[in-house]
């Protein structure tokens, strides 16, 4: 290549870089306006006719402005640490987030691979499954004083809870996901001599992956639902207990200051469990 022809080049070159950071912007400029910004105003909207109800005289709750001037220690310092139970909100939070890896890893281990069992097996669906239909109806709470009166202590007792309450859809989403391997798939295992486990990991796991991860999903939001609850009646420290605790001294801006907190991290679950089927299934998994 000539000198001539380098020098030609450079201003092509230079005229590139900025359309391509305008492509780049106009790409972000859409994306705010398609997925940020409709929430954004509908989150305004309900801030804006919580703080006209709340200042009116005789409020049942607090406006949101009070509720920040009220909290505003909780939310400045989320980590302090004075001994007991009297943590920062961010303690109770990762206490009840480590309830839930607990409870949740032990769900997803047993049910899919009891889903895998009832969705192969056509005799273990027929005995299995009005059990699990069965089981799978009762409330959370109903479960906690039957693990109190097993484990003797609310910690095992709440995971014991957290469990019970999330296998139900991972059992029957993954069961689903088994049975409907098309045919062609099972043939073509046949053909080519898979062995049980290449069938299970080549076949069948990549197979029914979205519907397992849908399960997934669903179970997670569960176990959040449950630990929430059963935490408010074996006290110690989580999430839950805050709330109760918070109730029980007429600190109404605490408890929804702990709500948000609620709402944000169970939303972060579920992108997380969402992202992981999205990356596993390569985009198959609903997101």
């Amino acid at each position: 290549m000539s000198t001539s022809d380098i020098v030609e080049t450079i201003p092509v070159a230079r005229a590139a870089a900025p359309s391509l950071l305008q492509a780049w912007a106009r790409q972000a400029w859409q994306g705010f306006l398609t997925y940020v910004l409709p929430p954004l105003v509908v989150i305004g909207l309900l801030v804006l006719v919580w703080q006209m109800l709340g200042s009116r005289p005789g409020a049942a709750l607090p406006a949101p402005t009070k509720v920040i001037a009220d909290t505003w220690e909780l939310i400045a310092h989320p980590f302090y640490d004075n001994g007991g139970n009297d943590v920062g909100i961010a303690w109770q939070l990762l206490a009840s987030l480590k309830r839930v890896a607990y409870g949740y890893s032990l769900a997803v281990l047993v049910g899919v691979s009891l889903g895998v069992l009832v969705g192969q097996s056509t005799w273990a669906l027929r005995g299995l499954d009005p059990l699990f239909q069965v089981l799978r109806t009762v409330p959370p709470l109903a479960w906690l004083p039957i693990s109190l009166a097993g484990f003797r202590d609310g910690h095992p007792s709440a995971i014991f809870v957290i469990f019970i309450t999330s296998i139900w859809p991972i059992i029957i989403n993954t069961s689903i996901g088994i049975r409907n391997i098309p045919e062609d798939y099972r043939n073509v295992a046949k053909v080519i001599r898979l062995n049980g486990a290449e069938y299970f990991a080549k076949i069948m796991l990549p197979a029914a992956a979205p519907f397992i991860f849908s399960g997934l999903r669903i179970g997670v939001g569960l176990s959040w639902l449950a630990i929430i609850a059963a935490e408010m009646l074996i006290g110690g420290v989580g999430i839950g207990f805050f709330i109760w605790d918070a109730w029980n001294s007429s600190r109404i801006s605490d408890i929804i200051l702990a709500l948000v907190y609620v709402g944000l991290v169970g939303y972060a679950l579920d992108r997380i469990v969402a992202f992981i089927g999205r990356k596993v299934t390569r985009g198959t998994a609903a997101s």
